[in-house]
């Protein structure tokens, strides 16, 4: 007997008397009618409105859900499956070993969450089994007066919509993360498919959120300009004079120059080139354009602006130089090429058209996300696999879930034996073999696990030359695979699979009924669909489906009758065996390959053949023990089976978990710094998707930029203002000539920041007479949706610039991560200080026009090109894709400015109540 409980058994415990509850309603609810058991949901829904928690309801909840499984399914819940519900319900991980039925515990969490109407995602890890289970699970709650919807790839957005605003969605990990991600760059709000992210189960959680966890969502693009239009702009600049201002000029500040004698002005000090009116003039005659700064037109001047810096500020053989037809750029600190380096925001573009190389097309990483921080914004999260503990730390650590161990229905009697050691791969593939034909001779079923497509491959011509017939498997996750998976306890079956195939889909001694009488319907030239809806419960009066279902019972029927007696023979053969090929760096996928076998109480048995040339050992330990394997002196087909050698191999599993974590947690640690940015972009940019009046958000731009411009052009200790700079810099954003009064009032700086925001506003309120209020609201929306959109885009890219580059910097004792965060707020700064100033370029050069549309800014070209669609009452998608994120950002001082962009400190804005 123990004397001290583990967690999970004190959990358990405590859970007991809320079983017993649930187990003392049972005979009540079981006499109800199928109408008073269906009316329960409303009955629920009204006590939620009236005050009542999820939790009062609960013993209630899932006793209704237990009775109708039992009508419908033809289940019954067992009490351990009743533990697993609550923890579920509680948002923690329920440990279930593979066969305790999870896909049918999931039911209990999700009917009684479903019922506050915010809706419920159960994620999967492939589309078959969202598939089965919204199918096979939504019979049960549509008998309950519930809505399903499923989530797959290549649907509609229309679709979609209809499938999230169910009470109950099955999807993806992927699809879910995506349409998260999609949601995020759509231009109108009934574009959005997705509604808030309230409670998730996340099936084979680990699989899901450890195996995945290092390989982050990312769609990505390419811009829409092709190399064209960069060369166009490059020919019309290369025909301007420019007026360089270079620091050591010697200023004279009451004599202005007559920047009208040039077309633009290049600062090297400031690195900035801009065209001047006369510029301006010139661009609208060559493009033929009415107002060179209008909204429609902002392409063309960024590919103007970047051919203007191309020619006037980037030097060749100082900031970069040309090699073999390529554009490489030099490192201003170490004068070394920065090979497989770009300079972003079509700059490098700009460059390559000056220097009549080839223009490479502009990619653009869209959006991405890690699943962490995916999974981390539902308001509760919960999940359930069969082998969680071994990463139970992780799941803490990252997401705040505890594992929870549930007990089994029936007590666990496989035999797990010692792992055998063997020289080299050959000698251990031909004891598999032999142990195969031992365990085939008698119609003992035998499972093997290999850990690649390759070595499945290579053992299935081992077993063909012995005349072993067998199934082959890889992880391509389709329903033939389930079935074949399903088929594996079958007497006399030999199947070789990849560790993870058919993941779900449970192993029966004898094999699976409801499989073969689908196999049996398909040969009678019954259709897939039709088996489907015969399959799939609703009330219904058409005779085909009624007629087919018939059909289906009795056959699932008449095959358990068989599959009994076969059963008994596997049973008598020893159950299902399995057999590991190597072991894998990860003990839970071991752990998963084990149980196939053992499920509800079966006899079975599992071993792992190990080879000192496999790559775990040759990584971990092989050398040692080859030396061992040496000084004993035995035969190279003989075995080593000892424990020792066992858990050498099991300190070295431990050692690569460990590794592997260290790297999900640097991962995390870095998309923390760009998820704080997302979180305050994508924010914002629902609030313009809302149809929020951001008029004062515009009118503090245009005050910030205001008073960063004159800021720009004050010099030296006697706060001296560069005139000439100055007015070309309000001409270029405010389309205000000051310069009479600049030169007046030089000596105020104060006055001049005052005078230029007047005369801003009184331009912008002219505007609003002149085309509208409603009308330059939506343009405020247009303006803000689009500008935030690319500069976003740009940053993610430069972001990702900056993470690959940050470590090999030379940081002394510096933590990475650290230089990582302050290097990315402060180019996130700049980002917002960007947004602000060409925002308010754009609007204060706006005139009256046609009706506005909105319109993408850049070609999805990556994962999930189908997606982004109009969305009846949007505009229409075309080839530009517009699209904005928002996130939450690194820690705000309360001084700071706000990064909401209205020019406040923090603390007088966004973090007033804080």
């Amino acid at each position: 007997m123990k004397l001290f409980k583990t967690y999970s058994e004190k959990e358990v415990k405590r859970i007991q008397p809320l079983v017993e509850k649930i187990n003392g309603l049972e005979e009540e609810i079981s006499k109800l009618s199928d109408s008073e058991l269906r009316g329960k949901t409303e009955y629920f829904k009204q006590q939620l409105k009236e005050g009542k928690t999820l939790d009062d309801i609960l013993p209630e909840a899932f006793a209704v859900v237990r009775e109708a499984s039992k009508r419908v399914l033809g289940l019954r819940h067992f009490d351990v499956q009743l533990i697993g519900g609550i923890i579920l319900h509680q948002g923690r991980i329920a440990e279930m070993k593979t066969g305790e039925g999870k896909t049918l515990v999931a039911t209990l969490p999700v009917y009684l969450n479903a019922l506050e109407g915010k809706g419920v995602h159960v994620i999967t890890v492939n589309d078959y089994l969202a598939k089965r289970d919204s199918e096979w699970m939504g019979k049960l709650y549509k008998f309950l007066g519930l809505s399903v919807g499923l989530v797959i790839a290549g649907m509609e957005p229309q679709e979609k919509q209809v499938a999230y605003n169910a009470d109950v969605t099955y999807g993806t990990n992927n699809e879910f993360g995506f349409d998260y991600l999609r949601d995020n760059m759509v231009i109108y709000k009934d574009q959005l498919v997705q509604r808030g992210l309230h409670y998730a189960i996340v099936d084979e959680i680990d699989s899901i959120l450890i195996d995945e966890a290092r390989t982050p969502l990312i769609i990505s693009g390419r811009a829409n300009e092709s190399s064209d239009l960069y060369k166009k702009a490059d020919n019309f600049v290369r025909k301007l004079s420019p007026k360089v201002i270079v620091e050591e000029d010697v200023k004279d500040f009451d004599q202005a120059e007559d920047n009208e004698k040039y077309d633009y002005i290049i600062d090297l000090k400031a690195k900035s080139a801009s065209l001047t009116q006369k510029g301006i003039k010139k661009a609208e005659e060559a493009f033929n354009l009415e107002n060179f700064n209008d909204l429609e037109n902002s392409t063309l001047v960024h590919h103007v602006n970047q051919a203007l810096r191309a020619h006037g500020i980037m030097k060749k053989d100082t900031d970069y130089i040309v090699k073999d037809g390529e554009v490489l750029i030099v490192d201003e600190f170490t004068g070394r090429i920065m090979y497989g380096r770009r300079y972003n925001n079509g700059l490098h573009q700009a460059i390559e058209a000056k220097e009549k190389v080839k223009i490479a097309d502009e990619s653009k990483t869209l959006a991405t996300i890690t699943f962490q921080n995916f999974f981390r914004m539902y308001d509760k999260l919960s999940g359930m696999t069969g082998t969680a503990m071994t990463e139970e730390a992780e799941f803490e650590e990252i997401y705040n879930l505890d594992v929870v161990e549930i007990p089994t229905n029936k007590p666990m009697i496989r035999d797990d034996q010692n792992d055998v050691i063997y020289k080299h791969e050959d000698a251990k593939y031909r004891a598999i073999v032999e142990s195969v034909k031992e365990s085939n001779k008698k119609g003992q079923p035998v499972l093997i696990g290999t850990v690649s497509i390759e070595k499945s491959e290579k053992l299935s011509k081992l077993l063909k030359e012995a005349g072993i017939v067998h199934e082959v498997l890889n992880a391509k996750y389709h329903e033939k695979e389930a079935e074949i998976v399903a088929q594996a306890g079958k007497y006399g079956a030999v199947t070789i699979a990849t560790n993870m195939a058919g993941r779900g889909t449970d192993i029966m001694l004898g094999g699976n009924s409801e499989f073969l009488a689908k196999e049996e319907m398909r040969k009678k030239k019954v259709s897939s669909e039709l088996i489907e809806e015969a399959n799939t419960y609703y009330e219904t009066d058409d005779q085909n489906i009624l007629k087919a279902r018939e059909q289906f019972n009795e056959l699932v029927k008449k095959y358990d009758e068989e599959i009994k007696e076969e059963k008994e023979k596997v049973i008598k053969a020893g159950g299902l065996k399995i057999i590991g090929t190597e072991r894998h760096e990860s003990r839970r996928i071991d752990n998963q390959l084990r149980g196939r076998s053992g499920r509800q109480g079966d006899i079975g048995i599992s071993k792992f053949y190990i080879g000192l040339d496999d790559d775990l050992m040759k990584i971990f330990g092989g050398d040692t023990i080859t030396k061992v394997y040496n000084t004993i002196g035995a035969d190279e087909n003989l075995p080593i089976d000892s424990r020792i050698i066992s858990k050498a191999v099991e300190n070295a599993q431990k050692k690569v978990e460990g590794r592997n974590f260290s790297i999900r947690k640097n991962v995390l640690k870095y998309d923390d710094v760009m998820n704080a940015q997302r979180e305050i972009i994508y924010k914002q940019r629902r609030q313009v998707l809302d149809g929020e009046n951001i008029h004062d958000n515009i009118v503090s731009m245009i005050d910030s930029v205001a008073d960063t411009i004159v800021n720009m052009f004050i010099e030296g200790e006697e706060q001296q203002v560069n005139i000439e700079s100055l007015n070309t810099e309000i001409v270029n954003i405010f389309g205000i000539n000051m310069l009479e009064y600049i030169k007046e009032n030089k000596n105020n700086i104060q006055n001049l920041v005052d005078e230029l925001k007047k005369r801003a506003m009184e331009i912008y309120s002219q505007k609003e007479q002149e085309i509208g209020s409603e009308q330059l609201r939506e343009l405020e929306r247009i303006v803000m949706l689009k500008v935030v959109d690319e500069k976003w885009m740009n940053h993610i890219d430069s972001m990702d610039e900056l993470k690959n580059g940050i470590g090999l910097r030379a940081y002394g004792q510096k933590d990475p991560v650290v230089q990582y965060r302050l290097e990315g707020f402060d180019m996130f700064d700049e980002m917002i200080s960007d947004i602000k100033f060409d925002v308010t370029k754009i609007l204060m050069h706006i005139r009256e026009q046609g009706e506005a549309k909105r319109h993408e800014t850049v070609q999805i070209t990556g994962a999930a090109l189908e997606a982004i669609h109009s969305v009846d009452g949007g505009a229409k998608i075309g080839t530009d894709v517009d699209r904005t994120v928002r996130n939450e950002g690194p820690k705000i001082g309360r001084n700071d400015p706000c990064p909401c962009g209205s020019g406040k400190k923090y603390k007088n804005c966004c973090g007033k109540n804080q």
